[in-house]
């Protein structure tokens, strides 16, 4: 038989903790005691129209579900440790949320977390919209799909991330990061991509500055360039780009074809660059 806890409103230290086989359904988890870690190492829980708004409420959580719940910006580092969890239709709010997780899915959220899924493997967002500084920092494994982004720092050191469908309002996006795909989105921001390894944009809409240097195996299909200049440095780059492009300079191999662009920059490069451009 699993515990059923409905209507109820818990404020003290670890007051369900290591919680089994439970349905928590329309709690509060707030008051005058501000006690921490509520829900640490509980497992096989159920979350339903709760309300948090204290300190580490999910540390060590196995096996939960979360759904039309809230976490405001008191419950700080939210959800960390946690494995083999479902978020749907929640407001996330932890500062620090989602970190050195493993399969955790969320679908149909709103998230405002400065710092979101740090260090974590198998994440996956779909029907979101996330609002955070630094996203997914050294995480492995996500899927995105249908996201809206207002970031900054984004995907910085990821390793095998799937984005379809989104738009990504971030600066900085991308560096360091290794096996990427970025499938019908929008992707608007500066410094696109630099240093990264195995990038891949398909039917995406590029805009900003300086986008997709220093780079190794790239490449652009049926994608389209908006406000982009010195494109390109330095970069192993295969790329098929529609309409115009500011400017491209010192590619270092491959082949760009493009509609139009506006200087074909080859000055003064520190490296050998051999990469062709081709005007159709």
């Amino acid at each position: 038989m699993r515990t059923v806890i409905e209507n109820q409103q818990f404020d003290e230290e670890r007051a369900l903790y290591h919680m089994q086989e439970a349905d928590i359904k329309n709690c509060v988890f707030a008051g005058p005691a501000d006690g921490e870690s509520v829900l640490k190492e509980a497992r096989d829980v159920n979350l339903t129209d709760c309300t948090f708004s204290l300190r580490y409420p999910l540390w060590h959580v196995k096996k939960f579900t979360m759904a039309h719940s809230s976490m405001d910006e008191l419950t700080r580092a939210a959800i960390w440790y946690a494995q083999d969890g479902v978020i749907t239709d929640s407001e996330l709010g932890g500062i620090k949320a989602v970190r050195e997780c493993e399969r955790i899915r969320l679908e149909h959220c709103h998230i405002v977390s400065p710092e979101f899924g740090w260090k974590s493997n198998d994440i996956t967002l779909t029907d979101c919209d996330l609002e955070s500084e630094y996203p997914f920092f050294d995480s492995r494994n996500v899927k995105l799909e249908r996201v809206k982004l207002k970031g900054k720092y984004s995907f910085q050191y990821m390793k095998n991330l799937e984005i379809t469908d989104c738009m990504l309002d971030t600066k900085d996006a991308f560096w360091h990061s290794e096996n990427v795909t970025v499938k019908n989105s929008v992707v608007k921001g500066e410094y696109l991509a630099w240093f990264s390894d195995g990038l891949t944009l398909i039917d995406c809409k590029i805009i900003g500055t300086q986008p997709l240097c220093y780079c190794k195996n790239l490449k652009l299909i049926n994608c389209t360039m908006e406000d982009t200049d010195l494109s390109f440095e330095y970069s192993d780059v295969e790329a098929d780009v529609k309409g115009h492009v500011i400017s491209i300079k010192n590619p270092r191999s491959g082949i760009i074809t493009v509609d139009s662009v506006g200087e074909i920059i080859k000055e003064a490069p520190v490296m050998e660059c051999l990469g062709k451009i081709v005007v159709r």
